[in-house]
């Protein structure tokens, strides 16, 4: 058995997983599993009877059914898999680089007007330069910027024998904040933050000196508490603009 990408691609050579099912489910509703196989190319001994062959290519895959008569030879089987690469990345503004450990992607079937993504799931928590075997097709990407509010979603299509890399743009920046006496002095360790949108909405609680947050391009209320005593900056956040937002003890 042999596997290709499109009708006239080169057989596959490694990254196939290969699986033999019996066509008659047991009594758990499912179809046995006889045989199994990973790499490239493969072979199996089967007996003559109909059998259902699957192969996957990460998360791309055919089924076809198969069956051995009693005498005479069988054919090679080819499978033809309809699948492509893709790849992730995101930039913040304007080409500015994301760290990587604060990207995640989620992969979703599109479905047309259909605003019911999670029913559609195909692959959550996908890392920036992973390259990720799909069927061809379209695809719902949805990027996440940090733990707050910098998402950014796109439709991204996929083709037979193709690596398609994709870079997102996404409007955000990285902020560091700090409680402080005097603009440039140290951080006041255990200040307590609150960041509300500027229609009042919170978007991210956290506790330190100085913590680092990801939030989308807007304006926002920066509120720290400290000492039972609690203090507030209006700041902007541009995309690609990393920086601090200082709040000043008066």
């Amino acid at each position: 058995m042999e596997a290709v990408l499109g009708e006239d691609g080169e057989p596959v050579q490694q990254g196939l997983t290969w699986r033999v099912f019996q066509p008659i489910p047991g009594t758990d509703g499912k179809l046995p599993l006889l045989a199994s196989s990973e790499g490239g190319s493969t072979s199996f001994d089967l007996s003559p009877g109909d059998y259902f062959i699957h192969v996957s290519f990460g998360r791309a895959g055919v089924t076809k059914k198969l069956s051995i008569p009693r005498t005479g030879p069988v054919e090679k089987q080819r499978l033809v898999l309809n699948a492509g690469g893709l790849v992730l990345n995101a930039v913040s503004g304007n080409g500015v680089r994301i760290v990587p450990s604060e990207l995640s992607f989620k992969i979703y079937q599109a479905n047309g007007e259909s605003p019911d993504f999670e029913q559609q799931l195909v692959l959550d928590d996908v890392k920036p330069n992973t390259i990720v075997r799909l069927n061809a097709g379209t695809y719902h990407i949805v990027s996440d910027y940090g733990d707050n509010n910098a998402v950014i979603r796109s439709d991204i299509r996929v083709e037979t024998g193709k690596l398609t890399e994709a870079v997102i743009q996404h409007r955000a920046a990285e902020l560091t904040l700090k409680l402080v006496s005097e603009e440039g002095g140290e951080a006041i360790a255990d200040t307590a933050w609150s960041i509300l949108t500027s229609g009042g909405d919170v978007v991210s609680e956290t506790v330190g000196a100085f913590p680092r947050i990801v939030l989308a391009e807007g304006q926002y209320t920066a509120i720290a508490r400290n000492k039972n005593q609690t203090y507030s900056r209006d700041f902007d956040v541009v995309a690609g603009h990393n920086a601090d937002v200082e709040v000043l003890l008066k």
